[in-house]
């Protein structure tokens, strides 16, 4: 809970939660507050003393741009850490439109160590001046998922776990489908131009005339325009395989191309 307050405090500042309000986080402020110091539930504003309380058990100074090593110390406390850090200063994309994950620091020395401390958990955070501030961000589904893990934000690591695999599995369905596109289209490419190879060949030269392996795959292949070569040579007698049907068809592109 200290390391959870250090980080909220830290990107908010602790003036900021003097009284109470509605609002989430100083909801969740004050919550915390009542069961590190004993506050009471019915507080709404904090006295000077607990203030004072609060950064001494924050180990804080008016002019604290980090947090206190001794505060995020164990892992459990790195933990809460970036989540109070989160509450208070840190937003996710809609993981539908792409995924991205930041946290706005008011210092860089600020960001650095939050950098730091999400890194132990195997992410790989950097960050970015913008606009007189530091970001941290991380940009892959897969430590975002990591570091809501690390948080312990359970349901929202199932709810981008999901879109992650829906958006994975459109991905490959896509990549899928073009790659047979592009293959279905080369096929019927070749086929029309092998069929206008061999009307050629046979308006200027007759199929008769032509060697009688090339007549046998020049007449299958006018009898079965759509079928694919593995298959077309099913019907020559001997039958031969893929290699050898393409060897005669490109023989006789080949010697339509020379007319």
């Amino acid at each position: 809970m200290v390391a959870e307050m250090s980080g909220i405090f830290l990107m908010e500042g602790i003036n900021a939660f003097q009284n109470y309000s509605d609002e989430p986080l100083n909801r969740k402020v004050f919550t915390l507050l009542n069961k590190t110091l004993n506050i009471g539930k019915d507080v709404t504003a904090l006295s000077t003393d607990v203030l004072l309380e609060t950064k001494k058990m924050l180990k804080l100074s008016d002019d604290s741009e980090i947090a206190n090593d001794l505060v995020i110390q164990q892992p459990c406390c790195k933990r809460s850490f970036i989540r109070g850090a989160f509450l208070a200063a840190g937003s996710i994309s809609d993981p539908n439109k792409g995924y991205h994950f930041e946290i706005v620091c008011n210092t860089e020395a600020m960001a650095s160590q939050l950098t730091k401390v999400m890194n132990t958990f195997d992410v790989e955070a950097k960050y970015v001046s913008r606009n007189g501030k530091y970001v941290v961000y991380l940009k892959e589904g897969a430590q975002i998922v990591e570091i809501l893990r690390v948080m312990e934000a359970a349901h929202s690591v199932m709810e981008l776990e999901n879109i992650r695999v829906v958006k994975e599995v459109r991905g490959t369905i896509n990549r899928k489908v073009n790659c047979e596109t592009a293959n279905i289209g080369k096929t019927v490419n070749a086929a029309v131009r092998q069929i206008e190879a061999i009307h050629l060949l046979d308006e200027k030269l007759g199929l008769d005339t032509l060697p009688p392996q090339l007549q046998e795959i020049a007449q299958v292949r006018l009898d079965n325009p759509d079928t694919p070569l593995g298959a077309l040579g099913q019907y020559l007698d001997p039958p031969i395989g893929k290699s050898g049907v393409n060897h005669r068809l490109k023989k006789l592109v080949q010697m339509a191309e020379q007319l």
